[in-house]
């Protein structure tokens, strides 16, 4: 949270938040810049910007030469000692990473896994790691929390993971290990909810503010929805899981799992068994899609992508969102086609709600669900003037 040294009032403490979050998510700013974005005088800006100096959460720095008469103004920046640590546990392997306030990547480690992470072992692999990384690459880093994004329903009120599926938790307070192994706070949701934060602050949904965002990963389809800039989170935050609804399947020869759900029908195992590999990341299943001209492989991508596109024009009718962004091997899948994506999802959209939807893969790639868990920090302990 962003501290005054006093009580203060909610009103500058709001003030405080506006400018620290305005430089972190537009970019460094003069502070002539910074008082056109925020609304605020010169004299305030200056205030608020000395404060958030002194604290340790900007810095000042010379700006590059425009050309203008006149000495050119300092901007001021995220300080880039200020991080936060981003997790990322999955079928497969556990994701580690530190993010600068000032949004760069400080340290990051992938950490592949023969057999399920449990929740305790999550936090105890975190812990170590970090314990490593405060003794090197983050010795001199001022970590303000740490934000998990996991693939399954996070109750909004108090993060308890109520069920990763594919990681067999069930009502797992994996925020309290993760706290107690790390000793930092710990803020943990659902890790579709956190990439869509991250592409629309950051990615292809930048400036939409109704966005529909669909991630595809090892342990299936997560999902998740902006309206009026805000996330959508339902009664208990569980709003967005477009992999388990029944996919539209037109013609029965496409069904590969009887009653199935969507994520059982586009899935990234069956494209990798598709290429022949028994696993692998995003960029291998990219790299052996772009290698081979096998039909069987071009057939199982076509089929996939058939089914995506009804279950995209289904949530293009019920939500009218600007753009829909697919991460993860959804973003693979897509490109291999987008302009054909595009036209069969049109093809079943009202007309009414095709008209301004676009299509579009996740502009952070790999980077998507780590960024989102880190702003999930940064929000709540920089940013909330509460």
């Amino acid at each position: 949270m962003v501290s005054v040294g006093t009580r203060g009032d909610g009103m500058r403490r709001a003030n405080l938040a506006l400018v620290l979050r305005t430089v972190h998510q537009q970019g460094p700013r003069s502070r002539s810049a910074l008082t056109g974005a925020t609304g605020l005088n010169r004299s305030t800006i200056a205030d608020l910007v000395n404060e958030l100096s002194r604290q340790g959460l900007v810095v000042e720095r010379a700006a590059d030469p425009d050309g203008r008469v006149g000495r050119p103004s300092p901007t001021v920046a995220p300080h880039p000692d200020v991080a936060a640590v981003a997790v990322n546990p999955e079928v497969d392997a556990l994701e580690i990473a530190a993010i600068g306030l000032d949004g760069t990547i400080l340290v990051r480690e992938r950490l592949p896994q023969d057999t399920l992470l449990t929740p305790e072992r999550t936090a105890d692999l975190v812990g170590e790691r970090l314990t490593a990384w405060r003794q090197g690459p983050l010795r001199s880093t001022r970590l303000v929390g740490a934000g998990v994004a996991v693939p399954g329903p996070v109750r909004a009120s108090d993060g308890m993971v109520r069920e990763a599926p594919h990681l067999h938790w069930t009502d797992a307070a994996i925020g309290a290990l993760v706290s107690r192994s790390t000793g930092l706070d710990a803020h943990v949701a659902n890790d579709a909810a956190l990439g869509a934060r991250a592409e629309h602050l950051f990615g292809a949904a930048r400036g939409a503010n109704d966005v529909v965002y669909l991630n595809g990963g090892a342990s299936g389809i997560g999902g998740a929805v902006i309206a009026g800039g805000a996330p959508l989170g339902g009664a208990g935050g569980y709003a967005g899981e477009f992999g388990q609804n029944r996919p539209g399947i037109v013609d029965e020869d496409d069904r590969r799992v009887p009653g199935g759900v969507l994520e059982d029908e586009v899935s990234r195992a069956l494209l990798l068994a598709a290429v022949g590999r028994d696993h692998g990341d995003d960029v291998e299943l990219a790299d052996a899609l772009a290698a081979t001209d096998d039909p069987r492989v071009r057939a199982e991508a076509a089929r996939q992508l058939r089914i995506l596109a009804t279950a995209l024009a289904n949530a293009a009718n019920a939500l009218n969102p600007a753009v829909i962004v697919l991460g993860g091997f959804l973003a693979v899948l897509a490109s291999l086609d987008l302009d054909g994506l595009d036209a069969a999802v049109r093809a079943q959209t009202m007309p009414a709600c095709a008209d301004d939807l676009r299509i579009a893969v996740a502009e952070l790639g790999g980077r998507r669900l780590l960024v989102g868990a880190a702003e999930a920090v940064f929000e709540a302990a920089l940013f909330s003037p509460l």
